[in-house]
């Protein structure tokens, strides 16, 4: 078997925001294959925030409306990478401007990929730690880039199935990253 890799790749179509690509590889069998993928123009990736309240073990997800999705997705708290920043960093601004609150990083992931057969963006999960009993996090104040309206939920994880399947009977959309955590968390 021979080993696939990809040999051009060519734009198809550039917006605001993402590119489209055309991408000519070779398969494992040695055929030439052409296959379309989706990029953001700024290439520096995501990060997903995983933020447990101590001591109360609740954990911070969001609700916002996704457009692609054409509902509002309950989710971690997210967002991109800027030009200049690590991980780290987008972590906590995404965080405090998402929720309001601030915390400990503990862990940073690897990047990750949310859909390898669509896109090239990675994610890095962020494990945070926020003490309730910092003044600062007992009336957090939200700092929302334009165009974001977004709810801040504190679920308890022992909550997280019911909560989420509540939100989904509703008619929220649920994030694979979350539903992910919550089966490995929980198990069936």
């Amino acid at each position: 078997m021979n080993k696939a890799e990809v040999l051009t790749k060519k734009r198809i179509a550039t917006g605001k925001w993402l590119f489209l690509e055309e991408i000519l590889y070779r398969d494992t069998h040695g055929l030439e294959r052409k296959w379309e993928s989706v990029s953001r123009t700024d290439k520096t990736g995501a990060v997903a925030i995983i933020a447990i309240m101590k001591p109360s073990g609740r954990l911070i997800l969001v609700r916002q409306f996704r457009p692609p999705a054409g509902a509002h997705v309950i989710e971690f708290p997210a967002g991109l990478i800027d030009g200049n920043e690590t991980p780290e960093t987008a972590a906590v601004r995404e965080l405090f401007e998402e929720t309001g609150y601030s915390g400990t990083i503990t862990s940073v992931t690897a990047p990750i990929y949310s859909s390898p057969g669509l896109s090239v963006e990675t994610v890095r999960l962020v494990h945070m730690e926020i003490d309730e009993s910092d003044l600062k996090n007992r009336n957090p104040e939200t700092d929302f880039d334009d165009g974001e309206h977004i709810e801040t939920f504190l679920v308890h994880l022992k909550n997280l199935r019911s909560f989420l399947k509540t939100a989904y009977g509703k008619g929220d959309c649920l994030d694979a990253k979350l539903m992910t955590y919550a089966e490995g968390l929980l198990g069936k």
